[in-house]
């Protein structure tokens, strides 16, 4: 499975929380360097609780799934 593949089946295991909340999270990217790209989209857009979920959510998520990932950052 290819790094892109195992972020998204990582970025699955957070977006019901996200969606039950009337958001979710799109994957933009990933680098070579280990950064994901994420737009966060629907009410979590604009939300100012964005950075912390984007953070304790969607990054704690990652880095405990997929070893490349060094960090996650919200673009767009």
């Amino acid at each position: 499975m290819s790094i892109v593949e195992r972020v998204e089946a990582a970025l699955d295991k957070v977006r019901p929380a996200l969606q039950a909340d009337g958001g979710n999270v799109e994957l933009v990217e990933v680098t070579e360097e280990g950064v994901v790209r994420v737009k966060l989209v629907g009410a979590c857009h604009g939300c100012p609780m964005a950075t912390v979920t984007l953070k304790l959510m969607v990054e704690r998520t990652l880095l405990a799934r997929v070893p490349e990932v060094k960090e996650v950052v919200q673009v767009g």
